[in-house]
């Protein structure tokens, strides 16, 4: 587990790429949104919930960030052609793709293996690991074409240090470490492209308030905390990294 401390990224970092974050609607995703706005990128905002984007939309045009995309889809029910038609649509409207920042997860209530349904674990495993992969593969070739690309695939503790009641979340993003692994090893030799994984930890999130119902907000940390290590590795400064697993 790599750790990058004390990592300042200039102001300009993300000039002129394009970036995709899913999830981008609020919490950790909204920040990550915001934060490489501000460092230069034309983001595209994934997620289901359209007055959410629209929001972090506005933010960014009323910060003077560059004009941002809003792309939605259900990652439940996302086909193989909805994710080649995202990727069709980034590359009709904005010609290329530096990036993908995979944020986008959906958690059930933690709960007995005994009492977890097969449809639980399916819907789990679809939004938290099949997604991501999905999404990644139709993005293939404008990631290829791009001089610098990076994708994050965002994992979670309980992932690293399996606990009981923790299921089919676990499970799917443990499976991220092996995806992460798979995808380095393959790309290995083109030197435009890496891919990482991100465990952001505890962090003053929607999923941690719903899951920590009784923890102190103020004990944990704020999302825009974590982004020196988003940028980080969504920029130029982590090419030649990859493969590896990184933890705010």
């Amino acid at each position: 587990m790599i750790e990058v401390k004390h990592y300042r990224p200039i102001p300009d970092l993300l000039r002129e790429r394009v970036i995709l974050v899913t999830g981008a609607g609020r919490g950790i995703g909204r920040a990550a949104a915001l934060a490489f706005a501000a460092h230069g990128a034309t983001v595209i905002l994934h997620g289901r919930d359209v007055a959410q984007l629209e929001s972090v939309y506005d933010q960014i045009e009323a910060a003077g960030g560059p004009q941002p995309t809003i792309l939605p889809l259900d990652l439940a029910t996302a086909r193989d052609r909805d994710f080649e038609a995202m990727a069709l649509a980034i590359e009709s409207q904005l010609k290329r793709l530096d990036g993908i920042l995979h944020n986008a997860s959906h958690l059930t209530d933690p709960a007995p293996l005994d009492n977890q349904t097969l449809d639980e674990w399916l819907l789990l495993l679809r939004v938290n690991l099949v997604a991501p992969f999905a999404l990644t593969r139709a993005c293939g070739h404008l990631l290829r074409a791009a001089p610098d690309a990076a994708v994050i695939f965002t994992s979670e503790t309980h992932a690293l240090e399996p606990a009981a009641y923790w299921g089919g979340f676990a499970v799917a993003k443990s499976a991220l470490t092996a995806l992460v692994k798979i995808q380095a090893q393959e790309w290995e030799g083109l030197s435009n492209l890496r891919v990482n994984l991100l465990v952001p930890g505890p962090v003053d999130s929607p999923q941690r308030r719903h899951t920590h119902p009784g923890e102190s907000p103020a004990s944990r940390p704020r999302p825009e905390a974590l982004m020196p290590v988003y940028l980080y590795l969504i920029g130029p400064d982590s090419r030649g990294v990859t493969g590896e697993a990184f933890y705010c």
